[in-house]
């Protein structure tokens, strides 16, 4: 069998390929005997069918588990989720704290984990930027394609003439994949460390233990102080940065393909203005799809189902 050797090298399945391999011995030593004694021959039939039963049935169980894997490294169960304050100030940075909450919520609902890896927070309580992870059954398959800008028109509390601003955020999403195409050169990467902010007790303000990791080449960073100790924040930062720019790479690729994305649901390019919340007509509008949804209390307490669903299927259908 061909492809023995490759599931003899996967942990999962090098158990069922053992077996399987032990099977083939056998078939071998029986189909032997038969040879040898004519008489065994009947007795040896009945033998080999019952083997061939039991390695279709181990065959079976390695190709689903292979199968299953790929999946996952597709649709991987962990992502980082990004959100930015784009143009509209503190407004905006509100915003994105609202977007990170109603995914925070929905996730809630998914019986998702959900960790706060970094924030940078407003003067009036927004945030500036904030990274998040997620695990589940489905994380990436469901949100992939809330990567771009969202905007939101609202009059805010802070405005006393009544005047609607609109004001953006961008959403990225990003997989943790468990196999990476990209190697990143420890002469290419700057460490810094700082002291974490927020829950912690008094070794927060000592300890410099917040982590951000700078890529030279591209410049793009990943920061993270939800860890107790700073060897935890920069393993979970060096996972956050492979995630960006594998990220990028893969947003840089669809680029390349614009003329056949454009016909397609974007899943890579943060810049792309996928979403309006209209407050004064308690109207969400994805503009991708061309469809409108209300009741925006709900939606941003999580209740994006019926969105993420509606995505789904458009994808499917393209």
């Amino acid at each position: 069998m061909d492809d023995l050797e490759i599931y003899k090298k996967n942990h999962k399945t090098k158990y069922l390929a053992e077996q399987y391999e032990k099977m083939s011995e056998r078939v071998r030593e029986t189909e032997s005997m038969a040879h040898q004694d004519p008489a065994f021959k009947e007795l040896a039939a009945e033998e080999l069918g019952h083997i061939e039963v039991q390695q279709k049935e181990l065959l079976q169980k390695m190709e689903d588990i292979i199968a299953a894997e790929a999946e996952e490294e597709k649709f991987p169960n962990e992502i980082i989720l990004e959100v930015r304050a784009g143009a509209g100030g503190n407004e905006a940075a509100l915003f994105a704290y609202d977007l990170a909450l109603m995914y925070t919520r929905f996730a809630e609902k998914e019986g998702w984990d959900v960790k706060k890896l970094h924030e940078s927070v407003s003067s009036l309580g927004g945030y500036k930027e904030a990274s998040f992870e997620f695990r589940g059954k489905d994380v990436y398959k469901y949100l992939r394609f809330e990567t771009g800008v969202h905007r939101i028109q609202r009059i805010p509390a802070t405005e006393k003439s009544g005047r609607i601003h609109t004001s953006t955020a961008s959403v990225a999403i990003m997989p943790i994949r468990r196999h990476h195409d990209i190697e990143i050169n420890q002469n290419d990467i700057e460490v810094e460390f700082s002291r974490s902010s927020g829950a912690g007790g008094q070794n927060v303000n000592k300890v410099e233990t917040a982590v951000r990791i700078i890529h030279k080449p591209t410049g793009i960073d990943a920061k993270c102080s939800s860890e107790r100790s700073q060897q935890q924040n920069r393993e979970k930062a060096m996972q956050f940065l492979l995630a960006k720019l594998e990220s990028a790479a893969e947003e840089a690729e669809a680029k390349k393909r614009s003329e056949q994305r454009r016909k397609q649901i974007g899943t890579a390019d943060r810049s792309e203005k996928i979403r309006t919340y209209n407050i004064l007509q308690d109207r969400v509008t994805d503009h991708r799809i061309k469809k409108s949804w209300h009741n925006i209390e709900h939606i941003f307490a999580g209740g994006i189902g019926d969105i993420i669903n509606t995505l789904q299927e458009a994808s499917r259908a393209n």
